[in-house]
C-alpha cells in the first residue's frame, strides 16, 4: 500500500468528568487556549492546532480511565517546561515523571485532575 499518511495518529480524544474545568486546566498547562465546539451529540473542547498539520484532539464529558491508565498524548506547550510543570501542580494536576531529554526536546509525564494520563512537551530550541 503506497498510500501512508503524514502521521500515524490523527486525531485523539479524552474524557473528562468535567468539561469546563477541564478546558481550564489544559488551557494552563499548556499556555494555549482550548476552543469549545459542538461535535456531533458532544460539546467538545478543541485543544490548539493547525488544520491539515500535525495531529489535534480534544476533550469531551465522559468517563474517564482509572488513575494513570488509557492513553497518553503529548501536549505541546507555548513556553518552557518548568513553567508548564507548576502550573499542572497549581492546577491540582500530578507531575508524575522527572522531565526527561530526548533529540527532539523535553517532556514530563503528568496526570489531570481526573487521573487522565499526558505529557507536556517542549521542542528543543
Amino acid at each position: 500500500m503506497s498510500n501512508i499518511p503524514t502521521n500515524a495518529v490523527v486525531w485523539f480524544e479524552m474524557p473528562v468528568s468535567n468539561l469546563a474545568r477541564a478546558k481550564a486546566f489544559y488551557g494552563s498547562a499548556t499556555g494555549y487556549e482550548l476552543k469549545d465546539e459542538q461535535m456531533g451529540p458532544n460539546m467538545t473542547s478543541l485543544f490548539a492546532h493547525e488544520d491539515g498539520k500535525g495531529v489535534g484532539g480534544h476533550l469531551y464529558e465522559g468517563k474517564p480511565a482509572a488513575k494513570g491508565t488509557g492513553g497518553t498524548p503529548s501536549l505541546a506547550i507555548a513556553d518552557r517546561l518548568e513553567q508548564a510543570l507548576e502550573r499542572v501542580t497549581t492546577a491540582s494536576g500530578e507531575v508524575v515523571s522527572p522531565i526527561i531529554e530526548i533529540p527532539a526536546g523535553r517532556f514530563a509525564y503528568c496526570l489531570d485532575p481526573d487521573g487522565n494520563s499526558f505529557s507536556l512537551f517542549e521542542y528543543a530550541k
